[in-house]
Order: structure tokens, then C-alpha cells, then sequence
């Protein structure tokens, strides 16, 4: 697969667990051909994944070279005069309808100028292209900039109609189109709050369908309602956390790329304080705190109280954004007070009566419904099925944040993160067999990193230690410790290396890990042999320790052949 979009997560294997999602959208793009898809938008909060989701699917399909042409366009929060936008936008679309029709990566990343668009479409007789710079020239100059931007707007469904293609119409933030675009260059005017009105129509195309995203729920649906009108864009809401064993996978995965030293047992800790919260986790990762050692407990729960409570933290200060645009509308302390109780109590609905006699408001019934209203028009509480229910969002994280901030404000005391993280720890450690029958039972899906995690953060070893059959049982002093380590024959077929642990006294130990449930064959060992021989090639006076670790068992012609051959056996991983 390619890469033609940067994707903004970084490194491709940093986006984890989104197989419902992506199996969601994949059918749903699938119909796109047939002229059966319904323009969507997906919805939750910021640092939700939802970027990482729609920029994924462009780059998927950029490179899977097939029936949909993908387009992707974000619309960020900066200020911008309206013919720009138009401008910026109708570049955007050609390039990269350029760059999916010569498959030239570059224009993703380094889009056109118009006049390089129009020479283009002159070259290679594409007059829709000539005609749309013409007038989007022409308008710009003579001060029509609504003709411009229309222009703009409507490409790539006009393209797609006109020659009988299928494009994908990708925004990120689209509620941003009705905050941050001015009539007036200087920006002294108000921004244009219908220009989302613009994609009225599109919204319905089924030869261009749209798929858009909001980070501010209420703000992105009464724009829908207004503009788009119901039904239009087909509502998806997402949810920002993964299921505990991807949100494991995440943490594994990140503590590798990161380089960042973890154990078996700290990245459980990690996944459950940070409620397999993708953003939580590499906030963790990456987190300036002093004592930051992820490899111990204590470490672990320093971390994570001062990602929630130090306001220069990457976490602190990603929400306190977040929450000083959402909550310029209800800075008091009623309206605090309800917040923080909603959050405590997202498990049930309560109507607005509820609320005042819970919490002994001296606010009349319809003061403490205005109040509410406007919380869950800032996207921090959410309604229920009647007009008078009201729900705290079910956000963990958020919660976190929103106590640290305000329950001394609202209650008088500061919440103690630390002491409440090791109260989480105690409850897991009450039964230390639990704790090992968790990563016993996890190793199925995870045995690969966490053999590769165990060599990390044992270190000094020896490979008997974790393999049978080993005959070389000098104690190693790993280095570094690589994973999918590639390999080439010299014939040019690509092979790969589970586990490579490199020691300073010129020990190289490779591991093969199978994680099936049935015994493995000769043919099995015959391969991960082959590969230890080109990887020795490739590593002149290393001493190549080669091991197997299969979860399923071996068979025993294998296991006889992973004696002759000098190869450690494992059925599972010995130490955590």
C-alpha cells in the first residue's frame, strides 16, 4: 500500500483496532460504483481516530487504483478570505485527481496551480478542467466570489458526470466551513455562517458522495439541520476507545515505534488506566515527565498524573483547547457543578427536575433547562429521547479531565489521581495469578510482542531461559530488539523475521512465532531455517541463535528437525 496523503498519525502501524470501521466503510464504498451510497458524517470528539479513519481510506483508495477516485480536503481552524477557499479547495481536487489519473504521489502532497491545472486539462483534452480554471479565474478578478466558490464546490460531482467516474468527496471538520471563512480578506467581518448551504445538493450525489467529519457534534448537526436538511448526511458516531485487547495491541505497538522500555505487566497497567484510549496512550508514550519510566509501576502512575493534571502536558493541553472553545458559553459555576455531576453519572439519563433536587440548585426549573441546553450545545453532555433528558457523555477520559479541573471549584478537595490509580493497580494485583492468567490468556494475540517486550525489558538473559533445546546458554545483554524484521533471498522474494534480539557480545537471537492452535508441520521449521541461513548471510561474524516459538505445539517430525538444526522450541513465553 501507498502513501501518497501524510497521514497526520504518523507511522501507518500506529493506527490500531479500527477493523469495524474500516469493515463499516468498506461496504459502504463498495455500493459507491453501483450509485447506492448516501453521503455520511462521522462524529465524536477530538482525538477520536477520525482523521486517522478518512485518511486511511484515501490512501487506500489511491492505491488500490479502482472505480473511486478519492478527494480529500481539511478544512482547518484558521481564518480564510472566501475566493481563497475556493482557490485552495478546487486545487486540492484536481491535483489529486490528476495525481489518481497518473499516479503520481507528488501532487497529493504538492498540488498544482491553476494555471499548471489548465495546461493540464489542455494537454490532455480534459476541457472540464480548462473551463473550471477559466471561471474561477474570472470570477475571482471580477469580485464574484460566490460564482468562484460554487465553481469549486461542485467539481468533482460536474467531473464525475460528465465523464461517468466515481469520486469520493472527503472533509475533515466540515462544521469549520460555517466558523472560519470571511467575506472580507482582512477577516474584520463575521465569517460566512451558510456557506455550508454551498454542499446542499451535493450532499445527495450519488456519483460524488460525501464522507465528512466533526469534532463539535451539536455544532456540526444544526449546521446539517439548517443547511443540509435531515437526512442528508447519514449519521455515524464513532467512539474514540478500542476494545481492551486492541487497546493492548496499541499500547505494545507504540511502546516499539516509540522505543519507549515497557514490560508485559506495565503495558496492562498502561491499557487499563488509559482505558484503551489510542490518544491516552501515546500521550503516556510520549509524555515529558520527569520520572517517566514505564518499565515500573510507579512510573507508570506518575505518568499518567501528570498527563491529566499538569496543564503543560500534551493531554492537558489538547483538552483545556477543547474545552475553553466549548465552554465560553456556560462559565458558571451551576452549570460546572451539573457538568461534573452528568460526567460522574453518565450511566442514566436525569431530567432537568432531577438535577436541581440532586444537587439542591436554587435556579428555577427552566434556568436549569437553559443551562442544560447550552451543555449539550457545547458537546460536553448529550440529550436523552425526550426533550427534558439529559446524559453525561460516556468518555472516561473527558471525565478525568473535567474532575481534575472543576471538583475543587464545585466540591472544595482536589481529586487524587495518583492514589486512585494505584487503587485501580491493587484491584488488579489482588490475585497475582490473575494477573499472569490475563497475559497467559492474551498471548494467543499478542505473542509476538510480548516475547519481543520481555527481551526488552529483561535484557540480560539467557535464551534457555525462554527456549528448550538450546545449546548455547551464554547469559546475553540485549541492545536492541527489532520486530517483522525483512529479509531478501537472493532470487529477490521477501521474507520476514517475527523477532530479532541483538546482544553486544555479537549474539543475534531470531525468533518464528506461530500463535496457531494446531501443532506445526516440518515444512514450518524447514522455512524459518531457510530464513535464519540468509539472515546469517546478511550478518558475518554474528553468532545466530534461532528459536520457534509455536503456541499450538509441533508435531514431531518438527520438533525432531528443530533438534537437528540446533533451533530452541516453546509452547509458551516462560517469563513475563
Amino acid at each position: 500500500m501507498k502513501y501518497p496523503l501524510q497521514e497526520k498519525i504518523g507511522d501507518p502501524e500506529l493506527l490500531v483496532g479500527r477493523e469495524k470501521e474500516f469493515e463499516n466503510l468498506e461496504k459502504w464504498m463498495g455500493k459507491i460504483p453501483k450509485k447506492l451510497s448516501i453521503s455520511r458524517v462521522i462524529l465524536a470528539r477530538r482525538k477520536s481516530g477520525k482523521t486517522a479513519i478518512v485518511q486511511r481510506v484515501f490512501n487506500q483508495l489511491w492505491s488500490e487504483d479502482g472505480d473511486v477516485i478519492p478527494f480529500y480536503f481539511d478544512m482547518a481552524e484558521n481564518p480564510i478570505w472566501y475566493p481563497d477557499l475556493a482557490v485552495k479547495y478546487y486545487r486540492a481536487f484536481a491535483s489529486q485527481y490528476i495525481s489518481f489519473s497518473e499516479r503520481d504521489e507528488t501532487l497529493v502532497r504538492k498540488p498544482l496551480s491553476l494555471e499548471k491545472i489548465r495546461e493540464y486539462g489542455v494537454k490532455k483534452s480534459v476541457p472540464s478542467l480548462v473551463d473550471d480554471v477559466d471561471s474561477i479565474l474570472w470570477a475571482k478578478k471580477m469580485g464574484f466570489y460566490s460564482s468562484a466558490w460554487e465553481t469549486a464546490c461542485g467539481a468533482p460531482h460536474r467531473l464525475a458526470d460528465v465523464y461517468d467516474r466515481r469520486i469520493l468527496v472527503i472533509i475533515d471538520e466540515f462544521q469549520n466551513f460555517a466558523g472560519y471563512v470571511h467575506p472580507d480578506r482582512n477577516f474584520e467581518t463575521k465569517p460566512i455562517r451558510a456557506l455550508p448551504g454551498s454542499f446542499h445538493s451535493l450532499s445527495e450525489s450519488k456519483i460524488a458522495p460525501m464522507l465528512v467529519t466533526g469534532s463539535y457534534i451539536s455544532w456540526l448537526l444544526e449546521i446539517a439541520g439548517k443547511y443540509l436538511q435531515a437526512g442528508r448526511l447519514d449519521e455515524w458516531h464513532i467512539t474514540p476507545y478500542l476494545t481492551p485487547e486492541r487497546g493492548l495491541e496499541a499500547v505494545y505497538r507504540y511502546a516499539r515505534i516509540h522505543d519507549e522500555p515497557v514490560t508485559n505487566e506495565t503495558a496492562l497497567l498502561i491499557n487499563q488506566l488509559c482505558m484503551s484510549d489510542p490518544f491516552f496512550i501515546s500521550c503516556v508514550m510520549q509524555s515529558r515527565c520527569e520520572q517517566r519510566s514505564l518499565d515500573t509501576e510507579k512510573g507508570v502512575v506518575e505518568t499518567f498524573d501528570y498527563e491529566i493534571t499538569d496543564r503543560r502536558s500534551r493531554m492537558s493541553r489538547t483538552w483545556n483547547e477543547y474545552i475553553q472553545l466549548t465552554l465560553k458559553k456556560i462559565n458558571d459555576r451551576h452549570a460546572k457543578e451539573m457538568l461534573l455531576h452528568l460526567s460522574r453519572h453518565s450511566d442514566r439519563h436525569w431530567t432537568h427536575e432531577e438535577i436541581r433536587g440532586e444537587l439542591q440548585i436554587d435556579l428555577d426549573l427552566e434556568e436549569v433547562k437553559k443551562r442544560l441546553i447550552l451543555l449539550v450545545e457545547a458537546d460536553v453532555i448529550e440529550w436523552g429521547s425526550s426533550d427534558i433528558q439529559f446524559r453525561g457523555l460516556r468518555d472516561g477520559t473527558l471525565n478525568l479531565i473535567l474532575r481534575n479541573r472543576f471538583e475543587e471549584e464545585i466540591n472544595g478537595f482536589v481529586p487524587d489521581m495518583r492514589q486512585e490509580a494505584h487503587e485501580q493497580i491493587r484491584e488488579l494485583r489482588k490475585e497475582r495469578n490473575r494477573l499472569q492468567g490475563m497475559l497467559n490468556n492474551l498471548s494467543g494475540k499478542f505473542a509476538e510482542f510480548q516475547l519481543a517486550t520481555a527481551f526488552r525489558s529483561k535484557k540480560r538473559f539467557a535464551l534457555s531461559d525462554y527456549f528448550a533445546g538450546v545449546g548455547d546458554t551464554t547469559r546475553l545483554n540485549v541492545t536492541h530488539v527489532g520486530q517483522r524484521v525483512p529479509l531478501q533471498r537472493e532470487d529477490g522474494r521477501n521474507m520476514e523475521l517475527d523477532v530479532v534480539a541483538e546482544s553486544d557480545c555479537g549474539r543475534v537471537v531470531v525468533v518464528e512465532v506461530k500463535r496457531w492452535k494446531t501443532r506445526i508441520g516440518r515444512n514450518l521449521v524447514e522455512d524459518f531455517a531457510e530464513k535464519v541461513e540468509v539472515y546469517a548471510r546478511s550478518a558475518p561474524g554474528k553468532t545466530i541463535l534461532p528459536a520457534f516459538l509455536s503456541l499450538g505445539g509441533f508435531a514431531g517430525e518438527a520438533m525432531k528437525l528443530c533438534e537437528e538444526r540446533g533451533i530452541g522450541t516453546a509452547e509458551r513465553i516462560a517469563h513475563f
